[in-house]
């Protein structure tokens, strides 16, 4: 028995951390790095390639550090992204250790204060992650389009036969299985 408390405790965390681990939002430093926000060393080696390579999700929070005397961060629509305009941010940041929380999903964009570092690529579009609906349904409330069944479709279905027994069967084991060793965690750590 003295193996088997820890072995169970170790199955059941990681158990917890696969099923809630996506649950708690994060800090992402922008770039991976302190010093990433200003103009690329090279058109290969943007902000941009790094926010392709991560996943944002609703509730992250996104943390820019730079030299608040030479540069800010602003929070633009896409057209003022593609075009650099500065003169009317939808959010002004310039306090060189700026956090802004991504509360909704789709893209962000963001680019520099300093006069003429956008043009020279410092900007950056965040796509964040559209939130998962439990119970499969819409997000907009509509329930989905059931096609109609043909009047002529008469068959009836096929009964079950040994094989969905035997994999109810398996399905309470391995569903009891999980909760037993809730339980025995639970008694071990009493």
């Amino acid at each position: 028995m003295g193996i088997i408390v820890p072995v169970l405790t170790l199955v059941f965390l990681l158990f917890a951390k696969v099923s809630h681990g996506d649950s708690n939002p994060r800090v992402i430093l922008v770039g991976g790095s302190v010093g990433s926000w200003k103009v690329p060393d090279s058109p290969n080696n943007t902000l941009n390639h790094w926010a392709e390579n991560n996943r944002f999700k609703v509730g992250d929070f996104i943390v820019w550090k730079y030299d608040m005397k030479v540069d800010s961060v602003l929070q633009v629509t896409k057209e003022d992204y593609e075009s650099c305009n500065t003169a009317n941010p939808l959010k002004q940041y310039n306090d060189g250790n700026t956090k802004v929380e991504l509360d909704k999903s789709g893209p962000y964009f963001f680019i520099s204060g300093a006069p003429g570092n956008c043009a020279k690529g410092e900007k950056i579009t965040l796509v964040v992650l559209a939130e998962r609906k439990s119970g499969g349904g819409s997000s907009s409330g509509d329930a989905p389009k059931v096609s109609p069944v043909s009047p002529t479709a008469q068959t009836p279905a096929p009964a079950p036969g040994p094989a969905a027994a035997h994999n109810a069967a398996v399905g309470l084991k391995v569903a009891s299985g999980w909760f037993l060793t809730a339980v025995v965690v639970g008694l071990a750590m009493a």
